[in-house]
């Protein structure tokens, strides 16, 4: 049965998904097929996200190493970058 949480959709929660049986229903080849193909997708998008996250965290401490290296270069200047 499908039901919505406020949990995070992960791949399994799509391939594992069950849905009621009616008379005139949907093929379930077909719906497991798609489900599958929608999991995979997710999955790509969570690698994604995991990758995207790891390189801003690994840009802002170049940043912080930075900004405190080059801080005092700054305060040097009585607070004037030269132009």
């Amino acid at each position: 049965m499908i039901y919505v949480t406020r949990e995070r959709l992960q791949p399994p929660h799509v391939r594992l998904a069950s849905f009621d049986r009616r008379w005139r229903g949907l093929d379930p080849g077909q719906v497991h097929d798609y489900l599958d193909r929608v999991a995979d997708e997710l999955e790509r998008l969570h690698r994604e996200l995991t990758t995207a996250n790891t390189e801003a965290e690994r840009i802002r401490q170049g940043l912080r190493q930075w900004q405190s290296r080059h801080g005092s270069c700054h305060h040097a200047l009585n607070g004037r970058w030269p132009r």
